[in-house]
């Protein structure tokens, strides 16, 4: 079974050619000197990319990557012009990046945007172009040029607003159908999410945030390792980042968890946090400058003495973590409140220092 999500394939497309002029000369009753009438041939038809704010994944465009447009029809009598070729549209969606062997062209970020992938070639002239004092009846022509060919990369960077990271397990793909209307695969052991999955947080009737659940990081994600770093790519058009952390399942027992093991479990989450960072930072430093919400999830599993050990962890490094349950709803209005003021404040931002938006957004931006 083939992966429904596709954010990487290479195309090859190809304008139409254009039509040939024809040879044609008048011949009319009653009329002795005709002359030239052969028409033009055809503009050849265009390919061209756009933007369909309703597509998720580039899979269609994976199994159809050879793409061309109709040539134009050749020229006829009577001065008539063939018909032009057909252009040829493909859809992609948000956020994808058009590159060639030269490397990138275009970055495809709103709705209806296009961008020409290949361009038809114009139709030859006929006959009729040509007559001279000397030469009345000229049988030049020209053919019709070739449509443009070349090869590219669709390569696409989710667009969303903020993006939930973490290592496997660590409750994203829970707590992305809690925030939202998502049905993420969800399941008791790691690896579940095996792609991106995006959801709408709404805010009140007339704002929404888009999150994005990237698929579990581990050791050495930057260099290959898992699920590698297919992902990460996804992680740079997000404006903030959403780091959860969850309690290690070996500290937990049926006896509940002494002091010794929430010292243990509270340094592993530490780690853990550690751990993802590193990881994000060994494929690129600029994301380890976004700002970030760091979540303690699965909370209802620890005793509250033991979530003070984890919470008074992180504040040792100067982090202020928020403490959430999926599963009782604790944390989530905190979480929620949370997300919105950091928003307000990038796009606030953004706004005095006229730099460009960390997050792409083309339309249905939450703060606009």
């Amino acid at each position: 079974m083939h992966d429904s999500f596709v954010d990487y394939v290479q195309i090859s497309v190809k304008g139409g050619d254009g039509g040939s002029g024809c040879v044609s000369f008048r011949r009319e009753k009653h009329v002795p000197h005709g002359g030239p009438d052969g028409g033009d041939g055809g503009k050849g038809g265009d390919v061209w990319l756009e933007v369909d704010p309703k597509m998720a994944t580039l899979l269609d465009i994976k199994f159809h990557s050879h793409i061309r447009a109709t040539r134009g029809q050749h020229g006829k009598g009577k001065n008539m012009s063939g018909h032009s070729g057909d252009d040829r549209v493909v859809y992609v969606p948000m956020g994808t990046i058009v590159s060639d062997e030269t490397g990138p062209l275009i970055d495809l970020t709103t709705g209806g945007q296009r961008f020409l992938a290949a361009a038809g070639g114009i139709g030859g002239p006929g006959n009729q172009h040509y007559p001279t004092p000397t030469n009345q009846a000229p049988r030049k022509v020209k053919e019709g040029a070739p449509g443009e060919e070349r090869r590219l990369i669709l390569e696409l960077k989710l667009i969303a607003d903020a993006g939930l990271v973490g290592l496997p397990n660590a409750g994203k793909s829970t707590l992305l159908k809690t925030l939202t209307h998502a049905t993420p695969r969800i399941a008791p052991y790691p690896f579940t999410t095996i792609h991106p999955n995006l959801g709408m947080m709404e805010i009140d009737g007339d704002r929404s945030i888009t999150l994005a659940d990237i698929p579990g990081l581990i050791e050495g994600a930057s260099r290959g390792v898992g699920l590698g770093d297919r992902f990460l790519r996804h992680i740079e058009r997000t404006g903030l980042l959403i780091h959860l952390i969850a309690p290690d399942n070996r500290i937990l027992t049926e006896e509940g968890v002494d002091e010794e093991s929430a010292e243990i479990g509270a340094q592993m989450a530490l780690d853990a946090y550690h751990l993802v960072r590193q990881e994000l930072a060994a494929y690129s430093e600029k994301i380890l400058l976004k700002p970030e919400i760091v979540v303690l999830t699965k909370i209802d599993l620890l005793p509250e003495h033991v979530q003070k050990t984890f919470q008074n962890a992180f504040r040792s490094e100067k982090i202020e973590p928020i403490l959430l349950s999926s599963h009782t709803g604790e944390g989530t209005e905190a979480l929620k409140e949370a997300i919105v003021n950091h928003l307000e404040k990038l796009r606030g931002h953004n706004q005095q220092t006229s730099e460009p938006q960390a997050v792409a957004i083309s339309r249905g931006h939450p703060f606009e």
